[in-house]
């Protein structure tokens, strides 16, 4: 009997130990720290030692609301002055896919794919309301992420990417003018850019204990003019962040985002600009009026789950409010944004 019960002591010690060793956590990787990537709006913002492989979904939402010309918010009454039709609102969907490798030592690639979805109300003169949308895949993007300088505390690396011309640019919808065909939508409810788009960048992060911070600089630069006889405009971008770790799973985040968007060079013939009787038809139509000047305040949440087997798989959520608009309007301005996004980390 008692041989037995030693016996069945030894297997449950065993068995505790085997499960002891798969829910350890054990060495902790470089990547298995919350703020070891920055917040999830922020892309390209870290490299991969040889070897690693990391695959990301990102869900990302803009609300816009209101108008604005200028520094200053204008009423739709006053648009409709000078137009025939009004934006109102529009709400933008985005569901990005995104793997990244480290084939050899300071190389990383990563390629992105997004799949966009747009909806925009509109206010006619006449007091007429409607809408138009927009959904399919966008552009897609490979870009290298070269390391430059890296110690214990700080590093720097370089982004180099292109963006291929897979989102379309041809997107038709049914407005009151032109019901029961379809016409041409205006630029903001193309998926694409129709474009081969450089898009360097250069982004720094370094740490202290529990504390994170880190920049990037970027630039989308259009390369060629696209079939619809149209470029759009370069856009710029530089972000900053904070970062500090409460546990070994838990960070929070805060970050500021100025960006800066170009006009269009030329013009989609296949655009209406204006009513049969002459009238602009609206602001959206208009290659001049799609500049703009923007600064988001942004907050965000990074969990890494710590138990060994899962200890590559990470949650995140950023969201965040503009406290800056310009915009070369009329144009909708933006009310909010977010990004949730769930990464995994192969060693």
């Amino acid at each position: 009997m008692m041989n037995k019960t030693m016996r069945a002591a030894r297997a449950a010690g065993v068995a505790m130990a085997v499960l002891a060793g798969i829910w350890a956590p054990g060495p902790e990787p470089a990547f298995a720290r919350p703020a070891a990537h920055a917040p999830i709006g922020v892309m390209g913002d870290h490299t991969h030692a040889p070897g690693e492989v990391m695959f990301s979904y990102r869900y990302m939402r803009m609300a816009m609301n209101g108008l604005r010309d200028g520094d200053d918010t204008i009423s739709r009454q006053k648009v409709l002055e000078d137009f025939a039709v009004t934006p109102t609102k529009m709400d933008m969907e985005m569901h990005m896919f995104g793997a990244m490798v480290a084939p050899i030592e300071r190389l990383t690639l990563m390629v992105m794919l997004p799949v966009v979805s747009l909806d925009m109300e509109h206010l006619t003169r006449t007091g007429g309301r409607f809408d138009t949308s927009s959904d399919g895949v966008g552009d897609f993007t490979v870009t290298a992420l070269v390391d430059f300088w890296k110690t214990e505390r700080h590093k720097l690396h370089a982004n180099l990417g292109l963006s291929f011309p897979t989102g379309s640019i041809t997107e038709v919808g049914r407005t009151p003018l032109s019901d029961p065909a379809k016409v041409r939508l205006p630029y903001p409810m193309q998926i694409g850019s129709g474009t081969y788009d450089f898009l360097p960048g250069l982004t720094y992060s370094g740490r202290h204990e529990s504390i994170v911070w880190g920049g990037q600089a970027r630039g989308e630069i259009r390369m060629n003019e696209n079939h619809a006889d149209y470029q759009l405009g370069n856009a710029y971008a530089i972000t900053g962040w904070g970062a500090y770790e409460f546990t070994n799973s838990v960070s929070a985040s805060l970050r500021l985002e100025w960006s800066h968007q170009l006009n269009i060079n030329g013009r989609d013939p296949s655009i209406n600009t204006t009513t049969p009787g002459g009238v602009p038809l609206v602001p959206t139509a208009d290659p001049g009026r799609r500049a703009s000047m923007r600064l988001d305040a942004l907050a965000g949440v990074n969990f890494q789950v710590p138990w060994a087997p899962l200890s590559g798989l990470r949650f995140a959520f950023e969201a965040g409010l503009p406290t800056y608009q310009h915009y070369d309007g009329p144009a909708l301005e933006t009310d909010w944004l977010l990004t949730f996004g769930v990464q995994y980390t192969l060693p």
